[in-house]
This record gives C-alpha cells, sequence and structure tokens, in this order.
C-alpha cells in the first residue's frame, strides 16, 4: 500500500498486536508510556493510522552478556542492550547509558523516544538507545573501558556509520565513545569516526556538542514563554538534575537574565529566592562532591521541590519524575523537559487541565541529536565548522521545529506533546507506508 491508497480497500489486520512476550504485560515498565503516546496520537493520523503497529514494536532488539576481568583478577558478567525502534527515515541513532536501573522497557522506549524525536526536528535518522546495567561509580576507570569495549564488540554486527550511530547518554561521555569508536575501528580495520557522535573533537567530534542539548532545552524554552507572554528577564527557574543538560541549561538561561531558584541532582536539593549562581554551584559540586551547603541556600527535602515557587521547571534528571504525586503540586507555568519521559501520560493530564503548558522532551531536549547530526556530518566531509557556526544552525533548526510544532498545537487545539507526536509520526509513517513492506 503506498501513502495514498485508502485503507478501507486493503485488508485490515484481525487484531492489534498484544504486548510482546519479553515484556510483562502486568509491569511493562518505561515503555507502556510510549505506547500510551502512540494511543493518543492514533486519531489524528488519518489513513496512515493504517501502520501504526509499526510504531509499537522495535525493529530490533539485541541483548548481549559482557564478561570482563575486574582490577582484582575475578570476571564479572554485566547486562548490554542495543534497540534500534525504527529506520524507516535513515540510519538508527541514540545514547547509550550506564546505570544500574537499565531494563530493556527503559532501552525500548528511550529508543522509542528517539524516533519521534528526530522526525520532530527533521533529522534524517530513525531511532536508537543503548545501555549497560552497572553503577559506573562503582568501577574503576580502567573497569568501565573493558566493559565498553566488550560492549562495543557486542554490539558491533549492528552499529555502523550508516546502520546505527550511538552518543553519550547518561554516565557516558566524550571519552566514552572515544573507546567504542577507537574499539569498532580496530574491529573493521579502518579509523571509522562517523560510527558515534559526542566524541572529543582531537577525534573528530563537534564543537558545541557538550551545550547542545541545555541549549536546546533554552532555545525551545524561551520561544514558549515568549509565546505565553512570560518575560525572560528575571523568570524563577526550578532545575531537576544538575548533570551535562540542567547545568548547561541553567547556565544558560541565567546568562539570558532568569533566576535559579532551586537545583536538585542526587546529592539533594538547594532552594534561594535571592537565586543561585549555576556556575558557582558547580564549582562547590565538584568541590564538595554534594550540591547541599552551598553558601546562600537553604537544603529541601527532594518532594518540597516539587512545590518550589517558580515560573519555568526543568525536569532533567530521568523518566517518570512527574506522576500524579507530585503533578498537583507544581507551581511553575511551564515546563521544560530536558530529560527523556519524565511526565507519565496521567500527570501530563493533569498538567494540562492545571493550565501548565508542557514543551515535551521529544522536542526541548532534541538539541543533543541536532548537533550529532552535525558531528556525523563533519565527519563524512572531513571539512568541520566554528562553534558560532554550530549554535547558530542549531538555533535556528530548534527554534523553525518549535513555531511549525506550535502551529500545529494551535491548529488542533491539542497540548504540544500531541502536536509534536502528529508531525513525527506522519512523517515515520508517511516514510513505511511508501518503503512497502518487504519481500
Amino acid at each position: 500500500m503506498t501513502a495514498t491508497q485508502d485503507p478501507a480497500q486493503t485488508p485490515t489486520p484481525a487484531r492489534a498486536h498484544a504486548i510482546p512476550s519479553y515484556l510483562d504485560p502486568n509491569n511493562i515498565g518505561p515503555y507502556e508510556i510510549f505506547l500510551e503516546q502512540v494511543e493518543r496520537v492514533t486519531p489524528y493520523l488519518g489513513k496512515l493510522a493504517f501502520w501504526v503497529e509499526t510504531l509499537k514494536r522495535p525493529k530490533r532488539i539485541l541483548v548481549v552478556d559482557i564478561p570482563v576481568h575486574l582490577d582484582d583478577g575475578s570476571i564479572a558478567h554485566f547486562e548490554g542492550y542495543r534497540v534500534q525502534h525504527n529506520t524507516s527515515r535513515g540510519p538508527a541513532k541514540g545514547g547509550v547509558r550506564f546505570h544500574q536501573d537499565v531494563t530493556l522497557s527503559e532501552v525500548m522506549a528511550l529508543s522509542a523516544w528517539m524516533t519521534i524525536k528526530n522526525a520532530a526536528v527533521n533529522l534524517p535518522y530513525g531511532g536508537g538507545k543503548g545501555g549497560i546495567r552497572l553503577d559506573p561509580r562503582q568501577y574503576s576507570t580502567s573497569e568501565l573501558e573493558r566493559i565498553t569495549r566488550r560492549y562495543t564488540s557486542e554490539i558491533g554486527l549492528i552499529i555502523g556509520p550508516d546502520k546505527d550511530i550511538p552518543a553519550p547518554d547518561v554516565n557516558t561521555g566524550p571519552q566514552t565513545m572515544a573507546w567504542m569508536m577507537d574499539t569498532y575501528s580496530m574491529n573493521v580495520g579502518r579509523t571509522a569516526t562517523g560510527v558515534v557522535t559526542g566524541k572529543p573533537v582531537s577525534l573528530g567530534g563537534s564543537l558545541g556538542r557538550a551545550d547542545a542539548t541545555g541549549r536546546g532545552v533554552f532555545v525551545t524554552g524561551a520561544e514558549a514563554m515568549q509565546n505565553l507572554g512570560m518575560p525572560l528577564e528575571g523568570a524563577r527557574i526550578a532545575i531537576q538534575g544538575f548533570g551535562n543538560v540542567g547545568e548547561a541549561a541553567a547556565r544558560i538561561f541565567f546568562e539570558h537574565g532568569a533566576k535559579i531558584v532551586a537545583i536538585q541532582d542526587v546529592t539533594g536539593t538547594i532552594h534561594s529566592e535571592r537565586g543561585i549562581d549555576p556556575g558557582a554551584a558547580l564549582a562547590h559540586l565538584r568541590a564538595t562532591g554534594r550540591i547541599t551547603d552551598f553558601p546562600g541556600t537553604e537544603e529541601i527535602t527532594r518532594d518540597d521541590f516539587w512545590g518550589v515557587d517558580c515560573d519555568v521547571m526543568i525536569p532533567a534528571a530521568l523518566e517518570k519524575q512527574i506522576t500524579l504525586a507530585n503533578a498537583d503540586r507544581i507551581r511553575a507555568k511551564l515546563i521544560v523537559e530536558g530529560a527523556n519521559g519524565p511526565t507519565i501520560p496521567a500527570a501530563d493530564d493533569l498538567l494540562a487541565e492545571k493550565g501548565i503548558t508542557v514543551v515535551p522532551d521529544v522536542l526541548a531536549n532534541a538539541g543533543g541529536v541536532t548537533v550529532s547530526y552535525f558531528e556525523w556530518v563533519q565527519d563524512f566531509s572531513s571539512f568541520f565548522w566554528t562553534e558560532d557556526e554550530i549554535n547558530n544552525r542549531l538555533d535556528r533548526i530548534m527554534r523553525d521545529a518549535f513555531r511549525s510544532l506550535w502551529a500545529v498545537k494551535e491548529q488542533h487545539g491539542v497540548t504540544l506533546r500531541t502536536a509534536v507526536y502528529i508531525v513525527a509520526c506522519t512523517r515515520v509513517l508517511e516514510a513505511r507506508a511508501l518503503r512497502g513492506l518487504y519481500p
């Protein structure tokens, strides 16, 4: 069937696919959020709804065992995953996270959100994601290198510059990507810089990559504030998560005159009505190992963070942070999702009822993959751009995407999240319909 054929004149599947056997139907996990998001957008897809099951089932899942020698001479085994959700529009693209709570359902959800994210900003990628189930704080640098290299070798049969391009995510960074690139290159017998993005600049990485995700959060947040009539100067910002994304977003908002009134990370939560200098807070965190006890702030509980009086809240930690247990306490007028999947659907509904605008993750944090795309292009051409060129291109893509998606939101009278899914799912399913099924 082509994209223009009427599904009424084609055979209809006898029934929707059941939950895959490798997921527990009583506890699907994070992937259940994505499935519900797809269900909600299906009525807006018209004839393309015929292909919607494509979105519900990942194209490829690889689960690997990662045996390595630890420094004490023992052997440890780790679970590793690489999921390619959809490649209808191009090679899979998505990060690799190291975390003790990584599960297959989580990696499936993250890969699916990458499919939506790439389509939302119209990058020529599908969605992919990877993860290793471990707490990296418990292992030495040499152990992490061996774990990374073995993982890369195990998933090497499905990754490549034109197949699937990993990138950094939670607890991974440029050094991890350097190990992955080198391992893949040794295995294929040539230097393949384009196999990963987020590499050190000296190995073909891109300028501007470190701040890209946080910068995208700022650009989309500032655009939303303008549409909502909220002044940027003096706006009170609460940040959950003070890693790469949260710190960069806090710093850029601060540089544009906003006031950071609360920061939460894994070590605690600080609050100050007078405002917090994120640069000084980062220096304190690096010096002491904790965000708490920062001069001029008070420590509050994790739960009290959600009730902080602020204009903009930026959840930039992990998924499923905003739930029915805390959504009703949120006082912000605008939420900009720096993390992937931080809001469960039921809480999303409650926020909408309260009149709180949410810039969804699949738009707000797309700055990272956008600059990863720039890096990939630069690696293929062996011609590299200046940081100003990178930032200007990023700002334009994020701003244009936000404005077009906001227009869809207004046209259909839906939330911005639903608008993003309408556009992204349409793009993915149009590609699926035009390509057809092989054989």
